[in-house]
């Protein structure tokens, strides 16, 4: 299924659209309802729009990705978007001696990754352009930051969504574009079915507690070296590391994972550790970063506090997230509840396709 719609189906003008979360598959849907002239009310709960999507610039300007970065040709409605959108995609660099650290007491094993027929792909400039450039396509007054979520309440002909500052926004759709686990959090008035508030807090939040690290630097001495930037280890506090160079290979760094359980310290603390590490693996010209910053993705916006231990992509798609609530006017759409490449940007767009397609359905029904 293309992004690029046929617009000879009627909606319903009637009808007003709440999209709680600013995130890719709350914006995309809000893009997609726009196509037929129908304005979207977005409350994003940070202070930001773009969800686990996170683009950061180094003191050189390097594009670095804290969030969602990769994408292969399998995700074709993800494809289909950046082509509509303007924006362009290239190859991660994979060339050259990537290391495989089993034992910190042990030399890296090295090994070459050959040129593949799959390869994953990334947004030039920062996969945060995508988000921008769906941003570009709504209306700046129709999107409100800092807008958190507290209450939910059914009234004859309308339903009352009320924010943490008091503030009550009025619609006769909701739709729910933020990590099932949070949904919990929201009181719903009435309350929704016992078997979706069971389900809700066990269906895991990709990159959930996941620390995601990136790297500025004025040269890519590893490439020089003859190095890919492509790591992995199972001794130290960088997990996986790949180049980061950008498409025009002028700003060069890498992006990457630390081990989990390095969440507990400083962001400094991180920081020397990773540059102690890297310098063992490639060098002493690894210690001297232009840039530095890491992102835990344990805050409220990603995951509760009291965070369940969830197996990968638990629950994720699962059929009582395709229903609509109350009276077909209350939805679920996130990359959790996609059917199909969950957890991913494709996930996320997809989603949005789907729920469109059926609000379509239910107004000419």
């Amino acid at each position: 299924m293309r992004i690029v719609l046929a617009l000879n189906n009627r909606m319903s003008s009637k009808d007003k659209y709440i999209i709680v979360g600013g995130g890719l598959s709350g914006l995309c849907l809000a893009y997609l309802l726009s196509k037929l002239n129908i304005d979207a009310t977005i409350l994003e709960g940070s202070s930001r729009i773009g969800g686990r999507i996170l683009t950061t610039k180094g003191n050189r300007d390097t594009p670095l990705e804290l969030g969602a970065t990769w994408f292969s040709d399998m995700h074709t409605n993800l494809l289909d978007l950046i082509e509509e959108l303007g924006l362009s995609k290239y190859s991660q660099f994979s060339k050259g001696i990537s290391l495989f650290e089993t034992k910190s007491f042990e030399p890296p094993q090295e090994f070459n990754v050959p040129d593949s027929q799959n390869p994953s792909y990334r947004i030039a400039g920062g996969t945060q352009r995508l988000i921008d450039k769906l941003a570009e396509k709504l209306s700046k007054d129709n999107i409100y930051l800092n807008a958190k979520v507290k209450s939910i309440k059914a009234s004859d002909s309308s339903l009352e969504v009320k924010t943490g500052d008091g503030k009550i926004y009025k619609g006769t759709k909701v739709v729910l574009c933020m990590p099932p686990e949070l949904i919990s959090r929201i009181t719903f008035t009435p309350e929704l079915p016992s078997e979706v508030n069971a389900i809700l807090p066990k269906v895991q939040t990709w990159m959930a507690g996941t620390v995601k690290f990136v790297l500025e630097y004025e040269e890519p001495f590893w490439r020089k070296k003859g190095y890919s930037g492509m790591l992995f280890s199972h001794a130290g506090i960088v997990s996986e590391m790949y180049d980061h160079t950008n498409l025009e290979e002028t700003k060069y760094g890498f992006t990457g994972f630390l081990n989990g359980a390095t969440a507990k310290y400083s962001k400094d603390v991180r920081k020397h550790y990773v540059l102690q590490h890297l310098s063992k693996l490639l060098g002493e010209s690894a210690k001297k970063p232009t840039f530095y910053d890491d992102k835990v993705w344990t805050d409220e916006f990603v995951t509760k506090d009291n965070q369940s231990m969830l197996r990968p992509h638990q629950n994720n798609g699962h059929p009582l997230l395709q229903r609509a609530y109350g009276h077909d006017n209350l939805f679920f759409c996130n990359t959790e509840t996609s059917t199909e490449f969950s957890g991913y940007m494709e996930g996320a767009i997809s989603a949005s396709m789907f729920l469109f397609e059926r609000l379509k359905s239910l107004s000419l029904g």
